[in-house]
């Protein structure tokens, strides 16, 4: 017998099958009512919802079956698309509720910015790959990151979609953290980034009054009303919930409630234990991925599971938290359970990718017979 590496990491698939099958149950009752009145059909939404998860799962089994290592020769040509899109949204994208964000081709619409911060996480794996000690050098290791990380965000900041912009700051900040880039170089970096942070805060009005709705705290106002309905239905879920598609909270008093929100509906239907196993689900993937990135075979392998690690997770702990009312109000969804579209893409191909990488450890050694490794070899001979 033989030890064979080549299985992908079953318990974060298994994690990610289990959000994903969560958040359809989750859409399938919290979009019903809107659905109904906006399309004449309580499952309009859901069926869209059910496609693009269909499609998510074609991105995740893909990536699942292409070598990561792939992905690095294109990583550059890969961001600068992102960044080209960008662009053109800022010209002529489409806009939803005073913000330029997505392009849309016919029926279909895509968010840049999803593309643009995976293609950044993507491509500062690479550079730190390549780069290795030299990132410790400012001119020629570090200040190409900066570079890249300024232009994507401000790109996204000026769309303007606030949120997106800060986190990718937050992931890339985080990913260079935990390299070999000096903590020196990282405080210049935040010191550069923390004025940029308040300008574009500042610059709009309802940023300042969420953010002022959320320091008042118990203070009602238009602005935390959906955190305020948010926690009613996690009031009303108590620990066990009131069971599956008895939401109240969907009934028009928590808009929207299938998108960014869509958490405070599985508190109230599933209650405590039903949020624990949702977040306990993204711990899993968080601890499965940081091991996998551990003992991935190559540094870019290593900084790209990292990367993928921390922006699914860290997406899903400041949803969980906003809605929550933990800290102010933001448009991030949370990964695989809200109501799909770009985001819901690009995180499945970005676990496929992940379990692509666990696939060319030594975390799962099949064993199969000796007879079958040399089969090969007496053939070419």
């Amino acid at each position: 017998m033989k030890r064979y590496r080549n299985y992908i990491d079953i318990i974060t698939f298994a994690a990610t099958l289990f959000l994903l099958i969560a958040g359809m149950i989750a859409v399938e009752s919290a979009s019903a009512t809107i659905s109904d009145l906006r399309y004449g059909s309580t499952s309009w939404l859901f069926t869209r919802h059910a496609v693009k998860v269909i499609v998510g799962l074609i991105a995740l089994f893909v990536a699942v079956a292409t070598d990561y290592h792939v992905y690095q020769r294109w990583t550059k040509s890969a961001l600068l698309i992102a960044v080209f899109l960008l662009i053109v949204t800022l010209i002529s994208g489409g806009e939803i509720k005073g913000s330029s964000r997505w392009l849309r081709f016919g029926g279909f619409g895509f968010q840049p910015s999803e593309f643009a911060k995976t293609a950044l996480v993507f491509h500062i794996a690479s550079l730190l790959a390549v780069k290795k000690e030299k990132v410790a050098n400012f001119k020629r290791g570090f200040l190409p990151f900066l570079l890249w990380i300024g232009t994507v965000s401000l790109l996204v900041f000026l769309q303007p979609n606030f949120s997106t912009g800060a986190m990718i700051l937050l992931i890339s900040f985080v990913i260079l953290f935990v390299s070999r880039v000096r903590i020196i170089h990282l405080i210049s970096l935040g010191i550069v980034t923390l004025p940029v942070l308040v300008l574009f805060l500042m610059s709009a009005e309802y940023r300042l009054q969420r953010l002022l709705a959320f320091i008042q705290g118990g203070h009602f106002t238009t602005r935390n009303y959906q955190v305020a309905q948010g926690i009613i239905g996690f009031g009303n879920g108590g620990i066990f919930g009131i069971g599956p598609g008895q939401s109240k909270q969907r009934l028009f008093f928590l808009p929207e409630s299938y998108g960014d929100f869509i958490y405070a509906i599985v508190g109230e239907e599933y209650g405590f234990l039903g949020t624990m196993a949702v977040l306990g689900a993204f711990f899993i993937i968080f601890l499965r991925g940081f091991k996998i990135a551990h003992h991935a075979p190559d540094l870019f392998g290593r900084y790209l599971a990292i990367g993928i690690t921390l922006t699914i997770t860290l997406y899903a702990l400041i949803n969980a938290a906003v809605t929550l009312g933990l800290l102010p109000t933001t448009g991030l969804p949370m990964p695989f359970v809200s109501y799909g579209g770009s985001a819901l893409l690009f995180a499945s191909f970005e676990i496929g990718v992940l379990l692509n990488i666990s696939r060319q450890t030594d975390l799962h050694p099949r064993l199969i017979p000796l007879a079958e490794v040399n089969a090969p070899t007496r053939k070419s001979s």
